[in-house]
């Protein structure tokens, strides 16, 4: 996939569009959300570090009858569990 829309807000680290980014892919990659990833590395599993993405709470994949199609991912806000929090809303947003 392409990334179709991007938005850094004002005052965040320059290289949030950057992760947030990174943690849509691995969320679309994984088809899981990148703090299970984490989790996974917190609880043992270090070995996932080595495969190149990035395992950050904050993305969300977008799955529509079983497929991917997308994800989101969010970085640069107060908290990690804030990251998540507004990339599960914005997933959850019906159009």
């Amino acid at each position: 996939g392409n990334l179709v829309y991007l938005e850094r807000l004002d005052g965040t680290f320059p290289a949030a569009a950057e992760v947030a980014t990174k943690k849509a892919n691995t969320a679309a990659t994984f088809k899981a959300p990148s703090s299970k990833l984490e989790n996974a590395i917190n609880g043992g599993r270090q070995a996932l570090i080595t495969v190149g993405h990035t395992f950050l709470q904050g993305g969300i994949p977008i799955i529509f009858e079983g497929q991917v199609i997308g994800a989101i991912g969010v970085s640069g806000s107060a908290s990690a569990q804030q990251d998540e929090d507004m990339a599960n809303a914005g997933a959850k947003v019906k159009l």
